[in-house]
């Protein structure tokens, strides 16, 4: 079993910045591919980012491209997502998951077995 906490989201300025984190315990997030989704009201849930169990290969999505990047410390069980310029529609609950899928970067929520509660990021305009 792996527990995931998120933490970091708030409220922001457009065009300002926040660093989400999502720490592991349980098993060693080591072992696993992880990955950051989020879920705006009403709509469905998103692939934003994901990286491989050692940081190797990285994705994401081209609407977050140049401005969040996903990292990890395997050393401190941690993965993290640095958004920068962010916009109103950047609004959401953003959510880290973890995937067995330990060599690749799935885009599929049902791919990754383990989930965190969620933060809450906002943008105003």
């Amino acid at each position: 079993q792996v527990q995931l906490v998120e933490s970091g989201g708030g409220l922001v300025q457009a065009g300002g910045s926040l660093r989400l984190s999502c720490a592991a315990s349980g098993r060693t997030v080591g072992n696993y591919a992880m990955g950051w989704f989020r879920q705006a009201p009403g709509k469905e849930r998103e692939f934003v980012a994901g990286i491989t169990w050692n940081g190797g290969i990285s994705d994401s999505v081209d609407f977050v491209k140049g401005r969040f990047t996903i990292s990890r410390d395997n050393a401190k069980n941690t993965v993290y997502l640095q958004m920068n310029s962010l916009k109103p529609e950047d609004t959401a609950v953003y959510y880290c998951a973890a995937s067995g899928f330990r060599l690749r970067v799935p885009r599929r929520g049902n791919e990754y077995t383990y989930w965190g509660q969620g933060t809450q990021v906002t943008v105003s305009s």
